[in-house]
């Protein structure tokens, strides 16, 4: 069941729809490397196959590089604000 709620303040919620779990699972591993993340949950794709795994990233506890990417993303809103 999906939550029909959104994340928290500095949170987001990742859907990863892939061919094979071993494809899913190694995207996931590179987001958690750059953010906090809840563990994944697996679920089946689609009645033609797949996997989907879903989980929840901290924005606010990026590492390298993510956190230079939000960096700039922020300062880069903030001017078009300015605008």
């Amino acid at each position: 069941m999906q939550s029909t709620e959104p994340p928290s303040d500095g949170h987001a919620e990742v859907r990863i729809v892939a061919a094979s779990p071993e494809v899913a699972r190694r995207v996931a591993e590179v987001l958690r490397r750059c953010f906090a993340a809840t563990e994944q949950r697996s679920y089946p794709a689609g009645p033609d196959g797949g996997t989907r795994l879903d989980l929840t990233v901290d924005t606010g506890r990026a590492a390298e590089p993510a956190r230079s990417w939000l960096d700039t993303s922020r300062s880069m809103e903030d001017s078009h604000r300015r605008k």
